[in-house]
């Protein structure tokens, strides 16, 4: 299982980005071969973060360049910056 965790600062409404995220982006992923999941999370104070997982490496780091060019067309108002992103291969440490 791999995961690409994406960090954006200075949202200027987390809250309309997921709803942008929901109504297209992630039907976009889900037509992925390899994917597995996709989370939104609100960090407060115009932060966020957005992890998708993939079943390979591949679709993990390619998931990154697919996400960069929807936000440009459809989030650029609410999302002026890039995101600092991190991606490698998931390890489970515990399951609760």
């Amino acid at each position: 299982m791999y995961i690409s965790v994406r960090r954006y600062n200075n949202v200027r409404s987390v809250k309309e980005v997921c709803g942008r995220i929901a109504a297209s982006f992630v039907p976009l992923l889900k037509r992925r071969p390899g994917f597995i999941a996709y989370y939104a999370v609100d960090g407060g104070g115009g932060t966020m973060a957005t992890i998708s997982i993939f079943s390979t490496r591949q679709m993990a780091l390619e998931s990154n360049d697919i996400a960069a060019q929807w936000m440009r067309e459809h989030a650029t108002d609410l999302q002026p910056e890039p995101p600092e992103i991190i991606a490698g291969s998931a390890e489970v440490v515990s399951t609760g």
